[in-house]
């Protein structure tokens, strides 16, 4: 990741905050519990600072249930990675108030979940659904258990994904 996509990216929200009438400080600084608990997905983080924000700045920048963060995050990413080849994109993570943090730990939960239940059982399991970004996150904590496949069924705003045991084809097809 280089110097200037990060500069770009807390200027970009820096002006979105600027907008909404909400001055802070936007941070490049991964939380600590981020770097030591969570798996490296490339990227980086931008974290708002919420401690000079009144509650109702806070609760409008959150949404409710993380909502505005997430269009938030979505907005960032695909203005600043518009027209761009694939490699030369930029994951941006918004945080704030540790709401990335919770929901990391809640999805990591849900597919831990899921995976036990699949080998248990040998059925299927379809998650709730959830929006893209945690979708592809679920898919990424899951990719290491050679034991288990993750696909993505259905059509927003109801697409689901689906763990289930591996296929011997797509075990033979990862081997070579």
């Amino acid at each position: 990741m280089s110097e200037s996509n990060v500069q770009q990216g807390q200027e970009w929200l820096s002006n979105l905050l600027e907008k909404l009438g909400v001055e802070t400080q936007v941070s490049s600084d991964k939380p600590e519990i981020a770097k030591t608990k969570f798996k490296d997905f490339g990227g980086f983080w931008l974290t708002i600072d919420d401690s000079g924000m009144s509650p109702d700045q806070v609760d409008l920048l959150i949404g409710n249930n993380g909502r505005m963060l997430d269009a938030i995050q979505y907005l960032i990413n695909s203005t600043l990675n518009l027209g761009k080849d694939k490699d030369a994109r930029t994951a941006y993570t918004i945080e704030m108030s540790d709401v990335r943090i919770k929901r990391y730990e809640e999805l990591t939960q849900l597919a831990d979940q899921a995976a036990q239940s699949v080998r248990e059982t040998g059925e299927e399991q379809v998650m709730p659904p959830i929006n893209s970004a945690e979708r592809r996150l679920v898919h990424t904590l899951l990719f290491d258990e050679a034991d288990l496949e993750t696909f993505s069924r259905g059509q927003e705003p109801d697409r689901r994904l689906v763990v289930t045991l591996a296929t011997a084809a797509s075990e033979d097809t990862e081997e070579s």
